[in-house]
């Protein structure tokens, strides 16, 4: 088969092979290399080899097409020359030349191919020859432009196009040599008008030459660029040359004093391997760079952790209990347990075992008994705070993605310690952001306090398993609500509820006073206080649970004190009662909490607060109207459903009580609790509730000594609560004398002092017809009614025989 082409006919044939291409577009005079896959492609292509080679080649218009049909291709398209043919493994390759642009008149469906019919497409007649050469010259000049500025386009192509005065071969030459899109090659082909096309031509080269200036532009920065890395390269290595010869490199010198340092920390092989690679690699790069002082920082974090270093545990029971005992006063039942603690780690010579949750109000020596703890052992303590935290990456820290990267406060806690055996206090664990993120970090959280899983603790930063199975973790929290189950099963809770006021006066005589004495600079030659101010302070200014307003209160004074020595007003002060007011102002009206006598609708209860037990009034008044029940003073859902309850039992026992149903159907009941910017729920105020709206239905007042907490059901018997130790405290503290509380509670007052359940008298009850039996002043009889002014009820029936008189006589 020759290769040499037949000279194509001014006729056209009736039929002509069809080749449809994807992405490209050829223009008359155009010579082109394509590779045929599909089959009816190859089949035209044998069909034009075995004719007179001549392929109408027309693009089609979606890319994604397999086998195109029809409707899918241009109508346009350029009869070519097929120059030649190599057949592949899979199709051919082919050289064709664009001869003349035709249009299809029709299609035809061969069985192998498709072929098709073709009519002459030529241009139109040019109108004005001056526009056309001043186009073509344009055109021609910002082609030379872009040519001779890239290297994409052959010079030889520019010099050729000079000399050719037909616009048409001009625009077909400059259009196959650009990347055009299928679109834009189509409609320069499509177009009659040379004009027009030159036109269009010349918007399309302008568009080029910006695109070839701004690639310029990047190409000359780059190049720039690496002249600079160059240049500087050349510059470190002749520095690097003179080192040498000045005899050292002090690059050299901090690598293998690094070098030293690692194999010197005694690490795990993993974590050795690690860091003798990042060094390695801290070698081959420029010292200067950001990378370089991010590797730098991973080695000096790795060569300052203690990975092998230990600090000896003396611990002695006897020893131990004697600083529990210097510590802290009182608490025997925490520091019994905390000696078992002990003792166990003395036994097993491990720090695997119960981890300890302390958990109780501010202020009552959650954070001191861990140091005390550590001091027992003889172990380096250190707290980390974990209030606030929204981000597991604070645990595990961050990847060494970008710059500023850090390890976790867990790896930047042992880097404190210094030691692999500290012991690690873990404090406000249950103040954890509650974020979406939250639970991330109690997962984080489980790893770390799992001894079989801690052991093997990968940092994100690090990347490399650091071993905490020698820590001995403590963990504080104010409340165990918001700590996860699986956390809380991890941990031994022991509750600190808090001090009596006799201790609080111990504590405060032996430690407290002293201390501040100390931190204001004073000493105990200009300054002594008696217990009875102390007192004071307790009753009047700080009644809390634990000691941290008492030791502000202290510390208060002793300032006042220090400036009246530095002024040389005084030399000595004997601090008694009297001196506390002047001192510390005014008590503040936030204690005056207690009741001045016995009231109609105010029931006492008891609340628990993470500062705390603390007492809450609920108050109940009854009004002629629409019957409803209105809830007022920021109550929970909880709270709320306790109050529905209290009032569907006491209308469901109207009779025993006494009170007509009629009274339900005209009255309009209002409970409200008191200090209503404070959200308030929980599960114990359904006596209190049930108490205050009997009292204010029955007219009966409640007494002002009594306080009560339990829920209750709808058949009225009281349910057991949390938080008993707490709420006896508080009671204490406000001054109650009688504390009302479900009968299923009374084994937590095993936990109570016997110093306080000699200040208050316990009545656990089991329904609350038991509670309104120790409420009211007297049992709720026949209903009755206040008058106001009347120091002593009036029955009911009198009231309403007086409103008729009065009636009759007007």
């Amino acid at each position: 088969m020759s290769d040499d082409p037949p000279t194509p006919e001014n006729n056209l044939p009736d039929r002509m092979p069809l080749l449809p291409l994807q992405d490209t577009v050829i223009f008359p005079m155009m010579r082109l290399q394509l590779a045929v896959e599909r089959e009816k492609s190859l089949a035209a292509v044998q069909q034009a080899l075995s004719q007179d080679r001549r392929i109408f080649v027309v693009s089609q218009r979606e890319t994604s097409d397999g086998e195109p049909g029809d409707e899918s291709l241009y109508q346009v398209g350029t009869i070519c020359i097929l120059l030649h043919s190599v057949p592949q493994e899979q199709g051919a390759v082919i050289l064709v030349q664009g001869i003349t642009k035709a249009r299809i008149s029709s299609i035809w469906h061969e069985p192998t191919y498709r072929a098709v019919t073709v009519e002459q497409f030529p241009d139109t007649e040019v109108v004005d020859e001056v526009e056309e050469r001043a186009v073509m010259r344009n055109v021609l000049e910002r082609f030379g432009a872009i040519a001779f500025s890239g290297d994409s386009i052959p010079q030889e192509l520019v010099y050729f196009l000079q000399n050719i005065s037909d616009p048409m071969v001009v625009a077909f030459s400059i259009a196959g040599s650009l990347h055009l899109s299928v679109p834009e090659a189509q409609s320069i082909l499509e177009m009659t008008d040379p004009v027009r096309r030159l036109h269009i031509l010349y918007g399309i080269l302008a568009k080029e030459a910006e695109v070839v200036s701004v690639q310029n532009a990047i190409k000359s920065a780059v190049d720039d660029e690496m002249k600079k890395h160059q240049k500087e390269y050349y510059l470190r290595e002749q520095m690097k040359a003179i080192q040498n010869e000045l005899g050292g490199n002090s690059a050299r010198s901090d690598a293998s004093e690094m070098n030293e340092k690692i194999l010197g920390k005694q690490m795990p092989e993993v974590a050795e391997k690690e860091a003798l690679r990042q060094l390695a690699r801290l070698e081959r790069m420029s010292q200067e760079g950001p990378e370089a002082e991010t590797v730098r920082n991973y080695l000096d974090w790795m060569v300052d952790l203690p990975w092998n270093t230990f600090s000896d545990d003396s611990i002695d029971i006897g020893e131990a209990k004697k600083v529990l005992d210097e510590d802290h006063a009182f608490l025997e039942k925490v520091k019994e347990r905390i000696l078992e603690f002990l003792a166990v780690h003395k036994l097993q010579n491990t720090s695997r075992g119960s981890i300890i949750c302390f958990v109780g109000p501010p202020g009552v020596g959650k954070t001191s008994l861990g140091k005390s703890i550590a001091r027992a052992m003889g172990r380096k303590f250190v707290r980390l705070s974990l209030g606030g935290i929204h981000d597991e990456a604070d645990m595990r820290g961050h990847r060494r993605t970008y710059i500023g990267a850090m390890p976790g406060r867990i790896i930047y806690a042992m880097k404190q310690a210094g030691t692999k055996n500290p012991v690690l206090m873990l404090d406000e664990i249950d103040k954890i952001g509650s974020d979406y993120r939250g639970g991330d970090i109690y997962s984080a959280l489980l790893e770390i306090l799992d001894p079989e899983q801690n052991n093997n603790f990968t940092d994100h930063y690090l990347n490399v398993p650091f071993d905490l199975s020698n820590v001995v973790f403590i963990t504080t929290a104010n409340t165990l609500e918001r700590i996860p189950p699986p956390l809380l099963d991890r941990m031994e809770i022991i509750q600190l509820a808090g001090y009596t006021e006799e201790e609080k006066l111990d504590i405060a005589m032996r430690y407290l006073i002293s201390r501040q004495i100390e931190r204001n600079g004073l000493d105990a030659s200009k300054v002594t206080f008696l217990p009875d101010a102390i007192t004071t302070i307790i009753d009047k200014y700080t009644r809390e649970a634990g000691l941290r307003n008492l030791e502000r209160g202290i510390g208060k004074i002793c300032r006042k004190i220090a400036r009246k020595v530095a002024e040389g007003l005084v030399e000595h002060q004997n601090v008694g009662a009297s001196h506390v007011e002047e001192l510390m102002g005014e008590p503040p009206r936030v204690f005056d909490t207690e009741l001045d006598q016995d009231e109609v609708g105010i029931a006492t209860g008891l609340a628990w607060t993470p500062a705390g037990g603390e007492i809450l009034f609920v108050e109940a008044m009854a009004m002629e109207g629409k019957p409803m029940l209105h809830l007022t003073g920021s109550l929970g859902d909880i709270m709320k459903e306790s109050a529905d309850a209290a009032l569907s039992y006491i209308r469901a026992n109207a009779d025993r009580f006494n009170i007509p149903t009629s009274r339900f159907r005209d009255t309009s009941l209002h409970i409200h609790v008191p200090a209503g910017a404070l959200p308030k729920d929980g599960p114990s105020a359904g006596i209190t509730m049930a108490t205050a709206v009997l009292s204010t239905l029955c007219r009966k007042p409640v007494r002002r000594e009594v306080a009560m907490t339990g829920e209750i059901t709808l058949r009225g018997k009281v349910l057991p609560i949390g938080g008993i130790k707490e709420k006896i405290f508080g009671a204490v503290r406000a001054g109650i004398k009688v504390v009302i509380i479900p009968e299923g509670n009374q084994r937590d007052l095993v936990d109570i002092p016997r110093q306080i359940l000699q200040k208050v008298r316990i009545v656990p009850v089991k329904t609350i017809d038991d509670a309104f039996d120790e409420a009211f002043v007297a049992c709720p009889g026949p209903v009755e009614a206040v008058v106001p002014g009347a120091k002593m009820p009036i029955p009911m029936q009198e009231k309403e025989a007086v409103i008729v008189r009065e009636n009759s006589e007007s």
